[in-house]
């Protein structure tokens, strides 16, 4: 029985959770890409470290969305664009460019593992004449 449990029930759990990952990652690319901040906000953790171009601080789950939703109406977002994503140290990252109207802006955001649950514990948001050149990896 502990060898049909290690050959067949391990890895079914971890296609699952790398599932929920991807599932996740999803839609919070479709949050950004349609500047939806109660979208993003489901996977907020409790706090959450943001940075824009004016601000920067650590917020709670329904502060931090108060702050995105703010922000996504004042520069009025066009798109999202994923450049890159990757793992480091067991923590997920995306980098990708914020299209708005005016300008573009070079977002990174970086989720981790919460118990069965990926969750999104920074969001950094950097505007500048080559936020919008990096150049694809392929995703």
């Amino acid at each position: 029985m502990k060898n049909l449990y290690l050959h067949i029930v391990t890895p079914v759990v971890i296609l699952l959770s790398a599932f929920g990952f991807q599932n996740s990652f999803v839609d919070i690319v479709n949050a950004m890409k349609a500047g939806n901040s109660s979208q993003l906000a489901k996977h907020f953790d409790n706090y959450v470290e943001i940075s824009l171009p004016e601000k920067s601080n650590s917020y709670s789950k329904s502060q931090a969305e108060i702050i995105m939703k703010d922000f996504f109406s004042a520069v009025g977002v066009k798109g999202f664009e994923v450049k890159h994503k990757g793992e480091n140290g067991g923590a997920q990252f995306c980098i990708g460019i914020l299209q708005t109207k005016n300008r573009n802006y070079r977002t990174t955001l970086f989720l981790k593992q919460k118990g069965n649950k990926q969750v999104l514990q920074e969001i950094r948001v950097e505007g500048g004449e080559n936020a919008g050149r990096l150049e694809p990896t392929g995703f």
